[in-house]
């Protein structure tokens, strides 16, 4: 995909990035110095981000973590304790208050 086309032949989402890659090197480089090769590195480095997204995945793992970080440190308000949670009854409670039906087991010759 370096060539800039896609596989259903046409062009790529980076390749606009490439075309500025190589104008860079065009206008910048001749045959006989390449010396302005180092112009081009914000431009090639824009278009490795447009393939790998290696930049984006780092702030997004960065950001998630924050979230996280200011998730825990901010407890809700109305959370229920552990111990509001185990009283709530339901393990202990019989089937009638828990709204489930019994299962009724059928002998082995009555399931034909």
């Amino acid at each position: 995909m370096a060539s800039g086309y896609g596989l259903a032949g046409g062009p790529s989402r980076c390749f606009p990035f490439w075309q500025e890659v190589l104008a860079c090197y065009v206008s910048n480089t001749n045959s006989e110095d390449d010396s302005g090769k180092a112009k081009c590195a914000p431009v090639l480095e824009d278009y490795y981000e447009c393939l790998h997204h290696k930049k984006e995945a780092a702030r997004t793992i960065a950001l998630q973590a924050a979230y996280r970080k200011a998730q825990a440190a901010q407890p809700r308000d109305d959370a229920p304790s552990a111990g509001q949670i185990r009283s709530l009854g339901l393990l202990d409670a019989p089937v009638e208050e828990k709204n489930l039906k019994p299962i009724k087991w059928l002998p082995h010759k009555e399931m034909n």
